[in-house]
């Protein structure tokens, strides 16, 4: 990727609705050879999609807590039984293994305390191989960028 390649990268991450007119004025090329990039920087999977964002309140998903999850058993088998149900609970916005006192961070949203109750109760304390969880109730969501930093990529 070369300097441009990254311009339309940070381009197309702050609007991705921009008409390839727009883009190629913000970039500095035209209309053809831009088009031409972004679908090579699809094909290649750098850009992965186009999304809307939606507001958390709007949708009644504001709450937040993040679930430390201690398993009984880390096998191979053990971790994709675990991996695999977590991706199918909607509330668990994003999952993380992690190295150090337990196995894995989960960011949850729901509507309340009592939905997330609901939640646990029903669904995550029932994800295979769970042995504790620790919940920690977000307060001020402080900072949550969906961005990726783009910088200048390295040749070689």
């Amino acid at each position: 990727m070369d300097r441009i390649d990254l311009k339309i990268l940070a381009e197309l991450q702050a609007d991705a609705r921009l008409s390839m007119v727009e883009l190629s004025r913000r970039v500095g090329l035209t209309k053809t050879p831009c088009a031409e990039r972004v679908r090579r920087l699809e094909r290649s999977g750098v850009i992965r999609g186009y999304h809307a964002e939606l507001d958390p309140e709007a949708m009644g998903v504001a709450h937040i807590v993040m679930v430390q999850v201690l398993l009984n058993s880390t096998t191979a088998l053990d971790l994709r039984l675990f991996n695999e149900a977590v991706r199918k609970i909607p509330e668990i916005e994003s999952c993380h293994m992690i190295a150090g006192d337990f196995d894995y961070l989960l960011k949850v949203r729901t509507s309340d305390i009592a939905e997330y109750r609901r939640i646990m109760g029903e669904r995550i304390s029932e994800l295979p191989r769970v042995k504790q969880t620790h919940t920690y109730v977000v307060m001020e969501l402080v900072k949550d960028e969906r961005r990726l930093p783009v910088k200048r990529a390295e040749s070689g």
